[in-house]
């Protein structure tokens, strides 16, 4: 068996002329496979060792490392060993972290993972992408993303954009003969094609090192980052004054260096970034679940605040079930020649849903599929002409057929007036009563083409539609119809569905007015008719300038513009590979219903980032402020460097538990409100430090305990309490009101806090304060609970108060 060919060799020849007809056999291709290799371009990898390194080699890990040296250097082995404990569960944390993200994120490509229509062994079949090898016979069409280099070899015509590869920003006609390359999206039309190079070899894999993929961060990453590195700052600048003071005092400097690096590692949120990739990634898997596919991670975000959807009628609204109606032949013209020259006019092979409608249609007529019409041309349907066309054999004489929009057909054949005025209001009758009518033409060798009728299709609503649009509202958000059928039809389907009767013709929605009054008009519509794909991407960029978060589903190649545009581009379950590539989500599930369970849990992953968020700034506020004061104020340090290592290591357990937690769904679209969450940490923060000055003063003046056995009673405070401020978190009202705590976070919330009890009271590398004191910590704790919780409700009504008061 040879071995594959890698990137870096010289390419393949191109393999020896296939049989068109019968495509490669599996035994070959296998072979061919085993040759050259997957159709993959090749991706940078990371060695275990690499990672390994990783997390032993970056500037936390330096100070827990300095701290541990110094520790050794001093003789304090029991420190020594915590600290290196540290260092090992840190990064057991992040690799946990960093694994599950990443496998979260493979299962999702591979989800995604493009296919392509490949003739094996005289059988048409879908295949993944990555299984072609050249010679393989493949079918392009109007959608498609090439998987490879294509040399193609039959069909009429093909047009490609492949400004993504060339720059060339105008598709490029291709005929017999022409190259395909992997990655163009496919415009206009369809051809079969030979594979000529696959993966590595193609002309896109010779230029991927040009084609670099930026790692987008939403909003609400910059917001947290950037509060992140405020608190960075701040830890440093404050651990620095410490460490001045600690020398005007004279105290012992490699002491006091080795607890100004642990303070500095434990009040730093290294892990913020982390959790919130893991948090999105584990919501990522849910959505997954529930039939929405996650393209980019950070779309959740725009997801949960989305308040306008505007969701294509067919497919999302309807069935997608096209059914044929009574048709309406012209004069002279029988239903049964009618349906028969419809016939010819779809395509057998892969048929889209009107052509699989008007082919059933035949069949029960008990018409054969190809009757004894021979196809000798066949010219698909696409956004441009808006009709297909076939030209076929019988008896020695040749035949077109062409069927598509009414209008089209009637200009082919340049029906006069007022034949065509009839007909016009045919159409408007059929659209009255929610039918979508479809012209038929013929003409019989170089005779003109003659109109030969009306074909009515209809697409029913879905069951669900009403009441998933009921619900949708319910959830703040404005649902609008989107489709290219005649406002007649449109009327009929959003009077079913509950949504309204004002459907505007997006003709004369652009008709050169303002801005500012296409949008009131855009936001008054129940709906929008005559919709081209153009005037999507104007309906999505008009609603963003007026300070809407909007979706737009789509399943066309020309739905591209508007998918990329859209805060939340949502590409449905039929739609091609282009639309794919340009949405934020993949639905492999059909209806509106899918689209709002996805907002649901869009939402509930905000909620538990910002939950994650809040807790981490508060956290930090309260250890690293209450340790500044104590040190500068009173001349204590309030806490061991020891103490302060087993606070980060208790602490890491709940925080992987956050991604996992209940979370409500919020009434309302989120937006990221950077008042409400620093108000809020803050707040608690400030609260935190108060308490524990209250406790420290009761312990020293009152009870007048030794300062070892003060300093283990401020552990536990500091560990017991900031658990259970991830109650206060979570929830926006009382912390004992629903979604309760998921058992993950709660048992590794508990645990963590009876762990950190037994240390405390059996002494272990702690002065051992006994059960009476522990205990006593536990009523403390659990009596600013509920203050905390108030305090934080208080906080929140203000921020929102202020914010709808601005």
């Amino acid at each position: 068996m040879n071995a594959p060919v890698h990137a870096g060799t010289a390419p393949p020849p191109e393999p020896p002329a296939t049989d068109l007809a019968r495509g490669l056999a599996p035994a070959e291709a296998a072979a061919r496979l085993a040759r050259y290799g997957p159709n993959a371009l090749a991706e940078q990898t990371t060695s275990a060792f690499e990672r390994l390194v990783h997390y032993f080699w970056a500037p936390i890990p330096w100070m827990i490392e300095a701290a541990a040296i110094l520790s050794a250097v001093l003789g304090d082995w029991p420190d020594f060993a915590i600290i290196m404990t540290m260092l090992l569960v840190n990064a057991g944390v992040d690799y946990w972290q960093e694994r599950k993200a990443g496998s979260a994120i493979e299962a999702l490509k591979a989800r995604l993972a493009p296919t392509a229509r490949v003739l094996r062994d005289g059988q048409w079949q879908t295949l993944p992408a990555r299984d072609l090898v050249p010679g393989d016979v493949v079918a392009l069409r109007i959608g498609d993303i090439a998987p490879a280099d294509i040399r193609l070899a039959e069909g009429e015509y093909l047009a490609a954009d492949e400004s993504a590869l060339t720059g060339e920003s105008l598709p490029v006609d291709k005929a017999v003969g022409d190259l395909a390359y992997s990655g163009a999206v496919i415009k206009q039309g369809e051809m079969t094609g030979i594979v000529a190079a696959t993966g590595m070899h193609t002309y896109f894999g010779k230029t991927a090192q040009l084609v670099q993929s930026a790692d987008a961060r939403s909003h609400f990453q910059r917001a947290v980052l950037n509060i992140g590195n405020f608190l960075i700052l701040t830890t440093i600048a404050l651990v620095a004054l410490i460490l001045l003071v600690a020398l005007f005092r004279h105290t012992p400097f490699w002491q006091t260096l080795k607890f100004c690096l642990i303070l500095t590692v434990a009040a730093i949120p290294v892990a913020l970034p982390t959790v919130l990739s893991v948090t999105m990634a584990v919501g990522a898997e849910r959505l997954a679940r529930m039939k929405a596919i996650v393209s980019r991670l950070v779309s959740i975000e725009e997801l949960a605040g989305v308040d306008v959807l505007c969701a294509d009628k067919t497919g999302t609204l309807t069935r997608n079930e096209l059914t044929v109606g009574e048709p309406r032949p012209a004069a002279g013209t029988d239903a049964t020649e009618l349906v028969r020259a419809a016939r010819v006019a779809s395509h057998a092979d892969d048929p889209d849903a009107i052509d699989a409608a008007i082919i059933a249609a035949a069949a029960a007529n008990g018409e054969a599929a190809t009757d004894d019409f021979e196809i000798t041309r066949f010219v698909p349907f696409d956004p441009v002409s808006k009709r297909t066309e076939a030209t076929a054999r019988r008896d020695g004489r040749t035949w077109q057929f062409s069927k598509g929009a009414p209008q089209v057909v009637l200009d082919l054949v340049d029906l006069a007036m007022p034949a065509r005025a009839a007909v016009d209001a045919e159409v408007d009758a059929l659209a009255a009563q929610g039918y979508r009518a479809i012209g038929v033409a013929a003409r019989d060798g170089a005779a003109p083409w003659a109109f030969l009728g009306l074909i009515p299709l209809f697409d029913p609503p879905r069951e669900d539609a009403a009441a998933t649009i009921a619900s949708a509202r319910e959830m703040g958000l404005a649902v609008k119809m989107i489709t290219g059928d005649h406002e007649a039809i449109a009327r009929q389907i959003s009077g079913q569905l509950g949504l309204g009767a004002n459907i505007v013709a997006a003709d004369r929605l652009f008709d050169g007015a303002a801005p500012g009054a296409i949008a009131a008009r855009i936001e008054a519509a129940d709906g929008v008719a005559r919709v081209l794909p153009e005037h999507k991407f104007e309906i999505v960029r008009t609603l963003q300038s007026h300070d809407h978060i909007v979706a737009m589903t789509g399943d066309g190649v020309n739905d591209a513009p508007a998918l990329k545009q859209a805060d939340a581009g949502i590409a449905v379950s039929a739609a091609t590979d282009a639309a794919r590539a340009a949405a934020d989500v993949v639905l492999t599930g059909t209806g509106l219903s899918v689209i709002t369970a996805a907002v649901q849990e869009a939402r509930r992953i905000f909620e538990r980032m910002t939950s994650y968020a809040t807790f981490r700034i508060a956290e930090t506020i309260r250890v690293l402020l209450f340790m500044t004061l104590s040190i500068l104020v009173f001349d204590f340090y309030p806490v061991t460097a020891i103490m302060i290592v087993l606070l980060a290591l208790l602490n890491d357990f709940p925080i992987m538990m956050i991604a996992f937690d209940a979370a409500e769904v919020a009434p309302r679209p989120l937006r990221w409100n950077m008042r409400r969450v620093l108000g809020v940490a803050t707040a608690i923060g400030l609260m935190g430090v108060a308490e524990t000055f209250l406790l420290f003063w009761f312990v020293d003046e009152v009870l007048h305990l030794p300062r070892e056995t003060i300093q283990t009673i401020i552990f536990l405070k500091l560990l017991v309490a900031g658990h259970l401020t991830i109650y206060v978190t979570r929830n926006p009202r009382w912390f004992w009101n629903r979604p309760w705590p998921a058992a993950r976070l709660f048992w590794t919330c508990e645990a963590t806090q009876v762990i950190g009890t037994l240390v405390a009271v059996y002494g272990l590398f702690v002065t051992p304060i006994g059960w009476t004191y522990a205990l006593g910590v536990w009523a403390f704790a659990l009596a600013w609970l509920p203050v905390e919780s108030a305090i934080a409700i208080a906080v929140r009504k203000h921020v929102a108060h202020a914010a709808a008061t601005a």
